[in-house]
């Protein structure tokens, strides 16, 4: 698919430090761990409080004025320590959006994680990443080439990122052991999954790096496969599917390698092949058709990766009013924002040109239903009513 224009609304660039203080970090891991407090809500929470110990102090009332029912359940300062001590203790530790050894390019999507746990060489997440992905009950073909892709894409340059699945995902990470691979877990950085993994868990501790969003010790859930994914696509210039059925996992990947405006390539194969009819309708789609690693090299060598930059101030700082006014105004223009609402998921941008309001007043009333439970996010930047 063509090469990617790299948007604006990307998480917001806080400054890299070399590190932060502790106090700070801890409140970081707080409000990302409380209940319905998702990447783009951490973030505009910062925009609007300055810092994640003012928005966790404001997280009640604003849940509260979304129409929660009952009391928000807030990350404890004990929790968010015993976290931080076991990661400690596992050989782990928590990077912070706001630190230079954040991804570059994952710092670029729009729900970057706020922080990622890690373990092993940290270094690698710095330098230029392709994903390579595909079916876990891979064939040996399929396997071989991915293989021979991993290790001449790890020969030129590249770190070779997968989500640490059977067949593809295996293979890609083995051949790319010597030059650097990234594994992104699905579950807690502890978790191993699927168990037989253990070995090469292990041996990407030593040779590569393990990354995961997910709270320590929480088991993979099915709902952690797609947040995992847009973090493999996230991290990566482009990425090349091998192998994957119509409704495969795999093909999230790609979605989300879309979404945030990078290159897509797939390996074509057998028509009568179910598990290459995923990779050749992408091919059909438009995605770059992949025989050699020189397919996606040629690409790759093209794209200039995205440079820093701060995400808009569209938000809170538009919103030049007293906080008293603010509030007002949220008020006045939540039923407005429900009546659009649906659960079938809306753009954002369609809610603000039919409501007639302000870009920060609508996201302000988005934010606060999220808070209290009435509101889901959707790739594309849409959202629509959560029906319990």
């Amino acid at each position: 698919m063509t090469a990617p224009v790299y948007r604006s609304n990307s998480a917001p660039n806080y400054a890299a430090q070399p590190s932060i203080s502790a106090e700070e970090k801890i409140h970081w891991l707080r409000l990302i761990r409380s209940e319905n407090v998702g990447p783009i809500t951490f973030y505009q929470l910062l925009q609007r409080f300055g810092t994640a110990k003012k928005a966790i102090e404001a997280l009640p009332h604003l849940a509260r004025r979304g129409g929660k029912n009952g009391n928000l359940k807030i990350c404890t300062l004990a929790d968010a320590e015993a976290e931080m001590k076991a990661h400690e203790k596992h050989g782990s530790r928590i990077v912070v959006a706001a630190e230079a050894e954040y991804p570059p390019l994952l710092k670029q999507i729009e729900d970057a994680p706020p922080i990622l746990s890690v373990r092993g060489h940290a270094h690698l997440l710095q330098k230029p990443c392709a994903a390579i992905v595909g079916t876990r009950n891979a064939s040996a073909a399929g396997r071989k080439f991915t293989e021979k892709l991993a290790s001449e894409l790890g020969e030129a340059g590249y770190i070779v990122a997968s989500g640490l699945a059977r067949g593809i995902d295996s293979a890609a990470h083995i051949a790319a052991l010597r030059t650097g691979t990234i594994a992104v877990m699905a579950g807690g950085i502890d978790q191993i999954y699927p168990p037989d993994n253990q070995e090469l868990y292990n041996q990407i501790t030593e040779q590569g790096v393990l990354a995961s969003e997910i709270q320590f010790g929480i088991n993979p859930q099915a709902r952690h496969f797609p947040r995992r994914n847009r973090i493999v696509s996230g991290l990566s210039l482009g990425v090349v599917v091998i192998e994957a059925a119509l409704q495969s996992g795999s093909l999230i990947t790609a979605r989300c390698a879309l979404d945030q405006n990078r290159e897509v390539f797939a390996v074509p194969g057998s028509p009568l092949d179910p598990r290459c009819q995923g990779t050749n309708s992408l091919i059909k789609q438009g995605a770059t058709l992949v025989e050699s690693a020189g397919d996606v090299l040629e690409v790759l060598r093209r794209i200039q990766p995205p440079a820093a930059h701060t995400k808009s101030d569209v938000f809170f700082k538009a919103l030049a009013f007293t906080e008293e006014k603010a509030e007002q105004m949220i008020a006045e223009a939540t039923p407005i924002i429900l009546e659009l609402l649906s659960a079938t998921p809306t753009p954002i941008d369609d809610l603000i040109r039919m409501s007639g309001l302000t870009a920060p007043i609508v996201l302000s009333v988005i934010m606060e239903l999220e808070l209290a439970g009435r509101l889901q996010r959707f790739p594309g930047n849409k959202v629509a009513l959560f029906y319990h």
